[in-house]
């Protein structure tokens, strides 16, 4: 054993798992959209969720990515446990992909590949075509780490009892194969160095097997690591992940003679049944479990009891995992955010119209409250979307995160507006002299539409319905219409010497108050109708 030769096989290692991460942030970047969409594709039905786990894992090139991503859309509240251990069971899936492509003997082309990654990503006219090219890159570099790997490996020949030592111990195998996976954070470096060695003859069929069984258990880490911090339900899943894992282990273990005569069947070369014994396995867990998903739920929330609801407090969605794992997918947290401020802005107004036209005053706190959170929930959304901005995402998603962002400094102003309806409420009861009651009634009439217009803008805001959307606008016209008329109106009742001055000029600021409720909210229906035909144009 020399130094240079452990340090090759390092090298080999580093480049491999390099390539990877260069491999999966291409992916990432071209593919962000049609991951949003993939995900939006999920039903109640588990193999609906296999299919997806499978799809985005194949495009993004990372198990561990999906995990988490899938974690914290359990956690934001996104995904049901039932449909995350589909798309669990699916990344398992789409994750033995990277195997059957190291498996290929196409290392004569990876220098092509690096020389073709090279100009494209320095000379690319577009920003998918600089993606595609670091993509190609880092498929080039996947293959110069593993050819690296093998040549490397000509030291070991001569410790081939260690490795004899899995092949009559496997659960030494299946501990070397966790074990590897844990320090590399990678389940396909592993499967790609166990191949590496099977073809370097030093590792036989039966000792691999148990080694990439191992590595199967290995990569539930991700699932545990990005579990710490969130919820009890985002814990379920990563418990499900772990248990998913470890019990199809231990059901191969026990037909590990029967398993390995089924693999040597496969394929000729060592490294296709390396690779073969990787898809099968995980192919063949899933089918074995896939029509107990709802029980194995059922059996996790045994484990790990349903935590009793907590009113959550701060941003519900802005996942900072997911910004790590996929900055695309980070887009949708923000939208379902500001969906949350609409929801808190018109819970905000409803409490306005009772303290504000029913004299309701123990709610003026509980609206001050909201509408602080209101606040923070904007700037942290625009502190959340500056760093999906850093970590790159396609110009589709950008435009529509800039809207998002728009769209939710719009829901603050609304309740801006709720607040300074509260403060003039204080005003009235200062005065000697309240407004008439035919004044309240035309106040009372606008509020009604200025609230009609948030409720249509939040619907076709959530359900991207632009028809929705485009109701908002005759809306915020009558509500001008109306400011003018009842302004007109009160100068009258002011002529007539039926209201006090001073009240009177508070009258009709607060006209100008309501009318810009809806102002805002056909700014934000504006906004949901770009979205849309930005995103339909492209389809």
């Amino acid at each position: 054993m020399s130094v240079q030769s452990v340090i090759q096989l390092l090298g080999g290692v580093g480049l491999f798992l390099f390539a990877i991460k260069l491999i999966s942030e291409a992916l990432q970047l071209i593919a962000g959209d049609r991951l949003r969409q993939l995900i939006g594709t999920l039903t109640k039905t588990p193999l609906m969720g296999v299919l997806v786990g499978a799809c985005v894992t194949v495009l993004i090139q990372s198990s561990s990515a999906t995990t988490v991503m899938t974690v914290s859309f359990v956690d934001a509240g996104l995904m049901t446990l039932t449909q995350a251990i589909g798309v669990i069971m699916g990344a398992n899936i789409g994750t033995t992909v990277t195997g059957q492509i190291l498996a290929i003997k196409i290392q004569d082309y990876a220098y092509l590949f690096i020389i073709i990654g090279v100009l494209l990503a320095f000379f690319g006219r577009s920003k998918v075509q600089k993606y595609a090219g670091n993509g190609l890159l880092g498929f080039g570099l996947l293959f110069v780490g593993m050819q690296t790997m093998e040549s490397s490996m000509s030291f070991l020949r001569n410790e081939r009892e260690l490795f004899l030592t899995f092949s009559h111990n496997p659960f030494m195998g299946v501990l070397a194969g966790t074990l590897l996976t844990l320090l590399v954070q990678s389940s396909a470096a592993t499967v790609g160095l166990t191949i590496a060695l099977g073809i370097q003859g030093l590792l036989p069929l039966h000792a691999a097997i148990p080694i990439i069984l191992g590595d199967n258990i290995g990569t539930t880490i991700t699932a545990v690591l990005a579990s710490i911090g969130t919820d009890r339900t985002a814990k379920q899943a990563c418990a499900a992940h772990v248990l998913f894992n470890v019990i199809g282990v231990c059901i191969f273990l026990t037909l590990l003679p029967w398993f390995q005569k089924l693999i040597a069947l496969t394929a000729d070369g060592i490294g296709h049944q390396i690779a073969n014994a990787h898809t099968l396995f995980n192919v063949l867990n899933t089918l074995i479990f896939l029509p107990f998903v709802r029980p194995f739920a059922a059996l996790i929330r045994t484990i790990l009891p349903d935590a009793p609801h907590k009113a959550v407090e701060g941003a519900q969605y802005l996942d900072p995992k997911l910004i790590q794992a996929t900055p695309g997918i980070a887009v949708e947290a923000v939208k379902n955010e500001c969906a949350y401020m609409g929801f808190l802005a018109i819970r905000l107004l409803d409490a306005v119209q009772d303290v504000f036209f029913h004299n309701k005053k123990e709610l003026i706190a509980e609206i001050n409250e909201t509408e602080a959170k209101i606040d923070d929930l904007h700037r942290a959304i625009k502190a959340y979307a500056e760093d999906i901005m850093q970590a790159g995402i396609s110009d589709d998603a950008s435009t529509a995160l800039a809207l998002y962002v728009g769209c939710s400094r719009n829901v603050e102003r609304i309740a801006d507006q709720g607040k300074k309806l509260i403060e003039y409420y204080a005003y009235r009861q200062n005065r000697p002299h309240d407004f008439s009651e035919q004044a309240l009634t035309e106040l009372s009439g606008m509020y009604a539409e200025a609230h009609h217009a948030i409720v249509t803008a939040l619907d076709g805001f959530i359900n991207e319905d632009p028809a929705k959307a485009q109701e908002v606008a005759p809306i915020a016209g009558k509500l001008r219409g109306m400011e003018v008329e009842l302004r007109n109106r009160h100068i009258q009742r002011l002529d007539r010497q039926e209201c006090d001055p001073e009240t009177g000029l508070v009258f009709v600021d607060i006209l100008g108050v309501i009318e810009h409720i809806g102002y805002h909210s056909n700014n934000l229906a504006k906004a949901t109708i770009t979205t849309c035909s930005a995103f339909s144009a492209k389809a």
